[in-house]
């Protein structure tokens, strides 16, 4: 009897050793977390701008993918989507040019200048021979409307914007009133409105100033003085 109760004895003792440790759950994962807070578990980490840059990636991703299920195609509808608004952006800015200001309020014509006209023909030429064709506008519209003045068709007044210079001599020379008002327009554009002027455009306003030059102005009564002079 002694041995068989020696030989169960150890039976038991042999079994409890592989019975598991039974650790509880909160020791064992603040266990976990000190041993994987050591250094070398993350010496091959990403940093932070590494992280922020996958983020951002897989956001370009999600979204490239979304707007390509939406497209009609798929992929190869939204590429296609993607030129046609980038070919109509650049349509749009050749046309339009470069936009300078949002906001703008009407700028005096020859600003603290003092010059006479033939001073800003000359400017204008030299511009226009280094194909620089918005200083060359402007400076042509100064020599025209500066003509006028000393003309006496204008009144010389400092402050004066290119569409009241347009729109006074107009009323004095009816007949070249449209193209004096597209001249304005056009300084106005280059001035202040951020366009580039081209060749074209200071061609027609050397040709308005020498009709101009031509061009007797109507009398205060009304009374034309004939087309030239």
């Amino acid at each position: 009897m002694t041995g068989a109760g020696g030989a169960a004895a150890m039976r038991l003792i042999g079994a409890g050793e592989d019975i598991p440790v039974d650790t509880s759950r909160v020791p064992a994962r603040e266990a976990a977390r000190d041993e994987l807070s050591d250094p070398m578990y993350h010496e091959h980490d990403p940093n932070l701008l590494e992280r922020g840059l996958d983020r951002f990636w897989d956001w370009i991703g999600d979204l490239f993918a979304g707007a390509a299920g939406a497209a009609p195609g798929g992929p190869l509808g939204l590429v296609v989507v993607v030129l046609v608004v980038v070919g109509l952006a650049a349509a749009l800015w050749w046309r339009l040019g470069t936009p300078r200001r949002t906001a703008h309020s009407p700028e005096t014509l020859f600003g603290s200048t003092a010059r006479g006209a033939a001073d800003h023909r000359a400017a204008a030429s030299a511009h226009a021979e280094a194909q620089r064709w918005t200083e060359a506008v402007q400076e042509r519209m100064r020599a025209l409307v500066r003509a006028l003045e000393d003309r006496a068709v204008l009144d010389p007044r400092p402050g004066r914007t290119a569409d009241e210079a347009a729109a006074e001599a107009g009323r004095l020379m009816p007949a070249h009133a449209a193209r004096l008002r597209e001249a304005a327009r056009a300084f106005d554009d280059v001035a202040y409105g951020g366009r580039s002027a081209d060749e074209a455009t200071y061609l027609t306003l050397c040709t308005l100033d020498v009709d101009l030059e031509a061009t007797k102005p109507l009398l205060a009564t009304g009374t034309a003085q004939g087309g030239t002079g």
